[in-house]
């Protein structure tokens, strides 16, 4: 006979088989929350485990057996204790969820599952795990779903209702699994059935990510056109209250690359994939589309359509109206008069509007005064086009606030009131009014048109973007970190969240500035990337590098906007801020001086605000430039060219 080791057994002692009530939980479109802002993601879901999950999790005699990146591994002794808990939690996330943007929210699945499972070291093992982790993959967002081992040992021990979702076919599970949806238990219907039992009171939208089209016509200059396409149809269909739609942010991080659909839907959550091509010749256009199943990767609708590129917007209005369709979306009257409306209907000045669409992101005064040309055009071909009068205003607005341009203060008034007459309900337009109204000192009314902005049209970039910088400059900082935060999630570019850094460190919340400072390098290095051209990037990515430490790649990169803008007045002032947290002040003071004699008056207010600047304010020369900024101010207040440095 054999007999085991003193290893083996010692091994067959560790282990350990008993009956546990396992509740696997992640989190829904994970992927997509960290593309958008991996920093406020990792901060907000920390956040709710240590408020909401472990507490809950405590109360019900839990233990965590493994934490990952956006799920948790949980065994109860109790499986009504599992399921108890797994139901206050949800409810508690969606309570805290109503003030979070819908794209911003930390939502949960949850599954359970009673089984044999193993314990090694404290860590589980077995099928009970396993079922549990795929009955969770099957859940709804929200939602509790659960085996019929959990539902038969529940019973009638708590005042729930048990779903039947069928039989399923779990990966990597040998036999079908029959899983519940768990939900507060409902009154008997009158007919004396029993009413439908959710996860939620109600039913959970149908959700979407357009893709990228690609550009097929073969030309990389047509870039912008199929990109400007995608987003069209993302905001025609945003506008849409029963269907949940990933930001432009999120779905082009996926552009370019060779993706697999049914991965893609996984990462972000989603139920369906919109993707498709343009292909741009001469005056005609063929655009393709496909909508995707997410779970299956099967083709719900596909079509090509081949018109004279007059019909672009006919083509984009048609596919909106298709994936309603096939959703069976019902559209509430104002909905069908919003996706029906076509921003213009002269292409050339659609292509025009784009391009200064693409230009007026790189923020330099060159790359202004090319978007303010594209948009001027664009109004001229059609002079009922309310987003391209709305384009120039913007522009007109930080030309002056940013490069101290001199424009009359009727004309981007004129621009704007053009724009809202045009389109009383254009969130663009409300934005380029409050940028206006900056530009010229009405600041109480800025701040009510920024409003008005945020309320037609919370997802623009243009309005939360341009309402910090405001909200910055008069001081109200803690307002600026949140709109600078929510622009950050729906623009890919670095300059939100190196202005956050910045909001934040003036705080003094020094630890959350760096992570935004790190997250907004990363985005300047794309940027620089993709746009070489362009310095802004690298001016206000120099100042946070020193501020990191790393003054040898600050020095470069200021050394590189100076190459390409060495006059730009922004530029200069950047190279004050960097050379400042250097430690360099007579450098820093040098720069300084030189922007003060081309700085608006309104400057100062940003200077006052700036800690970058914090390390020269007991210099004597900095005292004397203050004293001279405010003289000029004082000589200049009349005058509507003013605006900040940022």
């Amino acid at each position: 006979m054999c007999y085991p080791s003193r290893a083996q057994r010692s091994a067959i002692h560790l282990m350990e088989r008993r009956l546990s009530a396992i509740m696997a939980a992640d989190v829904v479109g994970y992927s997509r929350l960290m593309g958008a802002n991996e920093v406020g993601t990792l901060t907000a879901l920390n956040h709710r485990r240590s408020e909401v999950i472990e507490p809950r999790i405590t109360a019900h005699n839990g233990r965590v057996v493994k934490l990952t990146g956006d799920g948790m591994l949980v065994e109860f002794p109790s499986v009504v204790d599992a399921v108890e808990c797994a139901l206050t939690v949800q409810r508690e996330m969606k309570s805290r969820n109503v003030e979070i943007p819908e794209d911003r929210r930390i939502e949960l699945r949850i599954g359970i599952h009673l089984g044999d499972v193993i314990v090694e070291d404290g860590d589980l093992f077995g099928d009970g795990v396993n079922v549990a982790a795929r009955i969770e993959s099957v859940g709804q967002p929200g939602g509790v779903a659960v085996s019929a081992a959990v539902k038969d040992n529940v019973g009638n021990r708590l005042d729930v209702g048990f779903e039947d979702m069928g039989e399923h076919q779990l990966k990597n599970i040998a036999q079908p699994v029959r899983v519940y949806n768990v939900g507060a238990a409902q009154p008997v219907a009158a007919q004396g059935t029993a009413a439908p039992v959710g996860a939620e009171p109600e039913e959970a939208k149908p959700s979407i990510a357009v893709l990228p089209f690609n550009n097929m016509s073969g030309d990389p200059e047509q870039e912008f056109f199929s990109d400007g396409i995608t987003e069209d149809i993302i905001t025609d269909l945003s506008k849409i209250s029963g269907l949940f739609v990933v930001g432009r942010n999120t779905s082009f991080a996926y552009k370019g690359k060779t993706i697999q659909l049914q991965q893609v839907a996984g990462e972000m959550g989603v139920k369906f994939i919109l993707e498709g091509s343009v292909r741009k010749v001469g005056d005609r256009i063929r655009v393709t589309g496909q909508l995707i199943d997410g779970a299956t990767g099967g083709h719900v609708w596909a079509d090509r359509f081949d018109r004279d590129l007059i019909d672009i917007f006919a083509i984009q209005d048609e596919i909106t109206k298709t994936i309603v369709s096939q959703l069976k979306i019902r559209l509430l009257p104002e909905e069908k008069k919003a996706i029906a409306q076509a921003p213009t209907d002269n292409v050339e000045a659609y292509t025009h509007y784009l391009r200064g669409r693409q230009y007026i992101h790189y923020q330099s005064k060159r790359f202004l005064l090319l978007a303010r040309q594209m948009f001027t055009k664009a109004t001229v071909l059609d002079p009922e086009f309310a987003r391209a009068y709305a384009g120039v205003a913007h522009c007109d607005a930080r030309l002056i606030g940013m490069f101290g341009e001199i424009i009359p203060a009727d004309e981007i008034m004129a621009l704007t009131a053009k724009a809202l007459a045009l389109d009383p309900n254009l969130g663009e337009a409300h934005a380029a009014h409050g940028e206006a109204l900056v530009a010229v000192n009405r600041r109480g009314e800025a701040k009510i048109a920024f409003e008005r902005a945020l309320q037609l049209d919370p997802n623009s970039f243009e309005a939360n973007y341009s309402y910090g910088r405001f909200c910055f400059r008069t001081g109200e900082l803690e307002r600026a970190a949140m709109l600078y935060k929510r622009a950050l999630e729906l623009q890919s570019e670095p300059q939100a969240p190196l202005m956050l850094s910045l909001t934040l460190k003036a705080l003094g919340r020094q630890d959350e500035a760096i992570e935004y400072a790190r997250l907004g390098i990363k985005r300047a290095e794309e940027a620089m990337a993709q746009n070489p051209e362009s310095s802004r990037p690298a001016q206000l990515g120099a100042a946070v590098l020193a501020n990191l430490g790393d003054s040898e790649r600050a020095r470069e990169w200021m050394d590189r906007a100076l190459e390409i803008d060495p006059d730009d007045r922004l530029a200069l002032y950047n190279a004050a801020c960097t050379w400042s947290q250097i430690g360099e002040p007579d450098r820093a003071l040098d720069y300084l001086e030189r922007w003060a004699k081309v700085a608006a008056p309104e400057t100062r207010e940003w200077l006052k605000q700036d800690p970058d600047i914090n390390p020269l304010r007991g210099e004597a020369r900095y005292k004397e430039l203050v004293k001279l900024i405010d003289r000029e101010a004082g000589l200049q207040a009349p005058q509507p060219a003013v605006g900040p440095a940022t």
